[in-house]
């Protein structure tokens, strides 16, 4: 912590992370949904083999462990992967990242519905009505839904809802396992590249012209974003701690936001940024770093 070494990491993270929806949005130009999720797991997937390699690490050799991972890979990876990228489509980069940032919220609603041995505080309770009027606030559901695609919409709650199912899952069957990062992450994406290769090969690329800009964006989404953010990510939790790791998802709407106004000039209207402040609010409340009620 004096030292401070996982600073560059963690802009590194929070940057990649926030530009991913401007990747995905300069990806959609030559590959279809199908083909964003597939290329950039894939591109991932390659860079941790290459990183397994290089520390002489290997793959678990426990068909049951695959499976748990394949599970997680389909919870983070590929069904996410597809909505956000088809979502995309006809809504804007920064609606999206501005969604994204609900995972928390999401994650408690899974809690409190499936997972009810879990605790949740009154305060948590009161974050997640907080996020929820910050989601309706970015919607302007006072006007309907604005110009966004109701099916749109739903992808992106459908895909962030699969965010908020694999992290308790994820606690229950994978951590116990007690394997390194680098191993797990690298399994999951290799479950997600297979997974999503027929959709792929059925209708992954598009017949425009493929041009330079494009091609570099799913690169560094694919290396950085799905390969490295995982080790960097890591860094940050063994160096700094979980909790300033978990500050990221402030980071990274943020960045979408002023990515989708400078590189695709996409409109902004006030409610978003506005509703996007409350969900970062509720979502801090749900994560305890802001506790409005204390026990006495």
């Amino acid at each position: 912590m004096k030292k401070a070494g996982w600073i560059p990491a963690y802009l590194a993270l929070g940057f990649v992370w926030g530009c991913s929806f401007l990747f995905i949005e300069k990806g959609l130009t030559f590959l279809t949904p199908s083909g964003v999720a597939f290329v950039r797991c894939a591109l991932g997937a390659l860079t941790l083999v290459i990183l397994l390699k290089l520390k002489r690490l290997h793959l678990p050799k426990d068909l049951r462990i695959w499976f748990k991972l394949w599970i997680v890979s389909l919870l983070l990876n590929s069904i996410p992967g597809v909505l956000f990228a088809t979502a995309q489509q006809d809504v804007t980069s920064i609606l999206a990242g501005l969604i994204n940032a609900t995972t928390p919220l999401m994650t408690l609603l899974v809690m409190l519905a499936a997972f009810k041995e879990e605790k949740v505080s009154f305060n948590q309770k009161f974050g997640l009505i907080v996020g929820a009027t910050g989601i309706l606030t970015v919607f302007g559901v006072w006007n309907g839904l604005g110009n966004n695609s109701t099916t749109a919409v739903l992808m992106l709650l459908l895909a962030v809802l699969c965010y908020g199912i694999s992290y308790p899952y994820t606690k229950r069957t994978i951590i116990p396992l007690q394997l390194p990062s680098e191993v797990l992450a690298t399994t999951q994406l290799i479950l997600a590249t297979l997974t999503l290769l027929p959709l792929y090969i059925l209708n992954g690329s598009r017949d425009d012209e493929i041009r330079l800009v494009p091609v570099l964006a799913m690169l560094v989404l694919g290396v950085f974003g799905s390969g490295f953010a995982y080790i960097w990510n890591f860094k940050i939790i063994k160096e700094a701690g979980s909790t300033i790791a978990s500050t990221v998802t402030y980071i990274t709407p943020i960045i979408a936001i002023f990515a989708g106004l400078i590189f695709l000039s996409e409109p902004l209207t006030w409610n978003e940024p506005i509703g996007g402040i409350v969900v970062l609010i509720g979502a801090a409340i749900v994560q305890n770093k802001l506790v409005i009620f204390r026990r006495k």
